[in-house]
């Protein structure tokens, strides 16, 4: 049977003052993590940002907390090789998982971040949602399957996230949509809604926050 994906609506004004004010408090970067012995205690809930190399996951979580540079941007690549935990008060973590798929980085440090990904995923219970990154010029390539197919199996629900939209013209973006809705029948953990961003123009940051704020 098919599913459908509709684009998030606006949540109401009381959950988006909600959410904006949650956002609008105490957001600090904790630690990276580089080994499954290091992540923070799971007293809380948690919520993650996957997505391939250069996705924009650093600038969408600069956006989301409304802070320039808590979350490093770069234009190279799997710059981000440990999984980045910040705190959202005392409420809830963030989480910035390192880039899949292509990055300019030896061999071996590549599949070490990327096992580190799948244990990741596989085994912290308090993880609520994944946010599945997908730029909005390019959809869901095989690559991004390959993470979906991971949260699948891992029993992980995730939310697809368009980034960069303010790239595509006003009309660009439906048939993107219509790829990523397709491609999401394929994978039993996709929740059914797409949210559609932009960090440069802020595009889709409230609902975003409102959702997040929205998991307990």
């Amino acid at each position: 049977m098919k599913v459908a994906f509709p684009v998030a609506p606006e949540p109401e004004a009381e959950e988006a003052e909600a959410a904006r004010l949650l956002f609008a408090g105490p957001v600090d970067f904790l630690k990276g993590v580089v080994a499954m012995d290091g992540l923070p205690p799971a007293d809380r809930p948690e919520v993650c940002f996957a997505g391939r190399s250069n996705v924009g996951k650093s600038s969408l979580i600069n956006a989301l907390t409304g802070r320039k540079g808590i979350a490093r941007a770069s234009n190279t690549p799997g710059r981000t090789q440990e999984i980045n935990y910040f705190t959202l008060g005392d409420r809830s973590y963030l989480v910035d998982l390192p880039g899949y798929g292509f990055a300019k980085a030896p061999v071996a440090v590549v599949a070490k971040w990327q096992a580190l990904l799948k244990n990741y995923l596989a085994g912290r219970p308090t993880l609520r949602r994944a946010f599945c990154l997908i730029d909005s010029r390019h959809g869901v390539k095989p690559v991004d399957h390959e993470i979906m197919t991971l949260l699948d199996k891992s029993a992980v629900p995730f939310q697809v996230v368009l980034t960069k939209a303010d790239k595509l013209g006003p009309n660009a973006i439906q048939p993107v949509i219509a790829q990523v809705e397709a491609e999401l029948q394929k994978h039993p953990a996709a929740f059914p809604q797409i949210v559609v961003t932009s960090s440069d123009k802020g595009q889709g940051i409230t609902t975003l926050r409102a959702i997040i704020a929205g998991l307990d």
